[in-house]
């Protein structure tokens, strides 16, 4: 069978002007495909073989291929938007005919000249496509233990579970809610933290170190807040969960820690309702 969407070796079994047809073997020529006269390499002749990559031509059609694409059918690869249009983005898969990420394969809108992390698959008119939702496509094998550092694309936020991580744009990863600080965006290229490796293969991250390594950090973080607002923060260690988190992008419990390494230092004093920077 030729697959659409795959790079495989098939047979030339017959010759034209504009190219040659190949199929699985001499045998079997029902199902043919052509590879364009200017795809053909020197001197190959009915009977030999040839490496190709299949996919549809402008006019929805079978056609072969000897250029490698960037991505094959069910893996993910970063690609270059070469265009938008009206029914989504363009992107460079190192074909003559750009390949289509339809809008609502996005995970959020993409620009001419971005990047982004893709999927191939093939639609429901049987056409290749590209999708943002990479979820799928990811394996669970990763090489990474517990505490090791690790790279990653993040492909999906959710309110409910967090941020998912392409670990290495090949593993699955992700920072559970609990874990997720600061503003992390989709596409964004993040270094985190191996908190654990579930039973499936699947890794939890954290963009945070652990608590005693973290709370140098957040205590020059929770500084830096102070002098913004000009030595006195308007509110304690005593404040809500929710104005702690939207202030300073932290848990109560890490900013509390933070404070109280500040004030061991004698760097602050804390009063009911405020922080003064000493």
């Amino acid at each position: 069978m030729i697959a659409l969407g795959e790079i495989q070796t098939l047979v030339i079994v017959k010759k034209v002007e504009f190219g040659v047809y190949l199929a699985e073997s001499k045998e079997s020529q029902e199902e043919k495909v052509l590879l364009p006269v200017k795809q053909v390499p020197a001197g190959k002749e009915i009977g030999d073989t040839i490496e190709v990559f299949i996919y549809r031509d402008s006019k929805d059609r079978l056609i072969a291929t000897t250029n490698v694409p960037k991505i094959t059918l069910g893996k993910v690869a970063r690609l270059h938007v070469a265009q938008t249009g009206k029914i989504g983005a363009f992107l460079d898969w190192g074909l003559e005919k750009d390949l289509l990420l339809p809008f609502k394969e996005q995970t959020k809108k993409v620009r001419e000249g971005e990047e982004c992390l893709v999927a191939l698959y093939i639609d429901k008119s049987n056409r290749l496509c590209a999708t943002m939702n990479v979820y799928p496509y990811l394996q669970q094998d990763s090489p990474y233990q517990k505490e090791e550092r690790v790279q990653g694309t993040v492909y999906e936020i959710s309110e409910n579970f967090g941020a998912f991580i392409a670990v290495d744009d090949i593993y699955s990863g992700l920072i559970p809610k609990k874990e997720l600080y600061g503003e992390v965006r989709i596409g964004e290229q993040i270094t985190a933290r191996v908190t654990s490796v579930k039973e499936d293969g699947k890794l939890n991250l954290s963009i945070r170190e652990k608590a005693y390594l973290q709370i140098e950090k957040d205590a020059e973080k929770v500084i830096q807040i102070i002098e913004s607002f000009d030595g006195v923060l308007p509110f304690s260690d005593k404040a809500s969960p929710e104005v702690i988190r939207r202030e300073t992008q932290m848990s109560k419990n890490e900013f509390k820690r933070a404070v109280g390494h500040l004030l061991k230092e004698k760097k602050i004093t804390i009063g009911e309702k405020c922080i003064r920077k000493i």
